[in-house]
C-alpha cells in the first residue's frame, strides 16, 4: 500500500509538472502572439504613415502647381486689363478728335472758294469792267453752292409755294391781286435744309386775306415750331 501511495504521489507530481509546462507554453505562446500583434501594428502604422507622407508630398506639389497657374492667370488678367484701358483711352481720344475736327474735311473744301473771293476782291480794286466782276462773283457763288450741295445742303424753294410752317417763317403779310391767300410772295432770307432736316427756316412775305384768322393761327404755329427747333 505504501508503494501505491508513492506511485500516486509521483503521478500527481508528474501531472502538476505537465500542467506547469503547458501553462508556461501557453504563456509563451501568448507572449509571442502579443509580440507578433505589436509587430503587425507597428508595421501597419508605419505603412499608413508612409502613405500619408506620400499623399502630403503629392498635395504639396499640386498646391505649388496651382499657385503657379494662379499667378500666371493673374498676370495675364492684369495685362489684359491694362490693354483694355489703353484701348478705351485711345477710343475716347479718337471720338473726341472726331467731334473736335468733324468739320475739317468740309473746311478744306471751302478754302479754294475763299481763295477765289480774295482774288476777286483784289481784282475789283483795279477792275473797270463791272460785268467781268459780276461774272467772277457769280462763278465763285456757284462754286460755293456746289460744295454745299455735295455736302447735302440745299436751299428751300419758297417763292410761289403755299406757306408751310415746316419750312417757312412769315415775317409779314401783303395783299396781292390775283394771288390766293397764304402764298409766299417773296423771301427776306433764304431757308436751307441739311439732307432731310431744316436747319434754317425761310423768312418770307405771304399773301394776305383780310379778316383771315387761319393765317394768324398758322403764323403763330410757325413761331412755336421755330422755338421748338431752337
Amino acid at each position: 500500500m505504501k508503494k501505491d501511495k508513492n506511485d500516486v504521489k509521483n503521478q500527481d507530481n508528474n501531472s502538476n509538472k505537465i500542467k506547469i509546462e503547458r501553462s508556461e507554453d501557453m504563456h509563451a505562446e501568448m507572449n509571442d502572439a502579443e509580440i507578433s500583434k505589436e509587430d503587425s501594428n507597428e508595421q501597419a502604422g508605419s505603412g499608413i504613415t508612409a502613405k500619408i507622407e506620400k499623399e502630403l508630398e503629392e498635395a504639396k506639389i499640386r498646391i505649388e502647381q496651382l499657385e503657379k497657374e494662379s499667378a500666371d492667370y493673374k498676370d495675364k488678367l492684369l495685362r489684359k486689363a491694362a490693354e483694355f484701358e489703353n484701348y478705351k483711352r485711345r477710343s475716347e481720344n479718337d471720338q473726341l478728335n472726331l467731334l473736335k475736327y468733324a468739320a475739317e474735311n468740309f473746311i478744306v473744301k471751302l478754302l479754294p472758294t475763299l481763295d477765289d473771293f480774295e482774288r476777286s476782291l483784289q481784282h475789283m480794286e483795279n477792275a473797270k469792267d463791272i460785268d467781268s466782276i459780276k461774272q467772277g462773283i457769280r462763278l465763285v457763288y456757284d462754286k460755293l453752292l456746289k460744295i454745299l450741295n455735295d455736302q447735302g445742303v440745299s436751299k428751300i424753294d419758297s417763292v410761289g409755294k403755299p406757306f408751310d410752317v415746316h419750312y417757312h417763317e412769315a415775317m409779314m403779310q401783303r395783299k396781292a391781286e390775283g394771288t390766293k391767300p397764304h402764298i409766299v410772295l417773296d423771301e427776306i432770307e433764304k431757308g436751307y435744309m441739311y439732307k432731310d432736316r431744316v436747319i434754317r427756316h425761310a423768312k418770307v412775305i405771304v399773301s394776305s386775306d383780310d379778316g383771315d384768322e387761319n393765317f394768324e393761327s398758322s403764323q403763330s404755329n410757325t413761331e412755336n415750331t421755330n422755338n421748338e427747333d431752337q
